[in-house]
């Protein structure tokens, strides 16, 4: 059994490349990763888990280590396409429950509306696990005051 993670970190990474593979190697030595073993997991962040910078985060981690990740990644070969991709983070006022976190990628939306989407999809994860009436018609940002007033 694998232990349970009690840490995490938000990092990012950009590459570009004509070859796909040497794209992603290029962003995940941009996010200080690329020597890792990197497993990809679901989207609940466990509970008690401490949010921490990327600097103290890589920092604790070793060349070849297994670690897990949540991961939003796009790539393309069409010159001049705008890509995005983002991870959204919702924790809970009680540090004894788990959390969401969401990935989001397309193309065509702008980093800040690409942010917001990812945010909205763990706020609303989160929400619906809390019994807290997220509507979905209203503006994220007015979501976004509802939940974080709610608990």
């Amino acid at each position: 059994m694998f232990p349970t993670p009690t840490r995490l970190f938000l990092t990012r990474g950009i590459g570009v490349h004509r070859h796909t593979l040497t794209a992603f190697e290029l962003a995940l030595r941009d996010a200080d990763i690329e020597q890792q073993n990197l497993v990809y997991v679901s989207s609940i962040l466990p509970p008690g888990c401490e949010l921490v910078t990327r600097e103290i985060g890589v920092a604790a981690l070793k060349p070849g280590d297994i670690t897990f990740c949540v991961m939003a990644r796009i790539e393309t070969n069409e010159p001049g396409r705008h890509i995005h991709a983002s991870i959204g983070l919702a924790r809970p006022a009680d540090p004894e429950t788990y959390g969401y976190i969401s990935e989001h990628h397309g193309f065509g939306q702008l980093a800040e509306q690409s942010g917001d989407h990812a945010e909205d999809l763990a706020a609303s994860m989160l929400a619906s696990t809390l019994g807290v009436d997220l509507d979905p018609e209203v503006a994220w940002n007015e979501r976004k005051h509802i939940y974080e007033h709610s608990h």
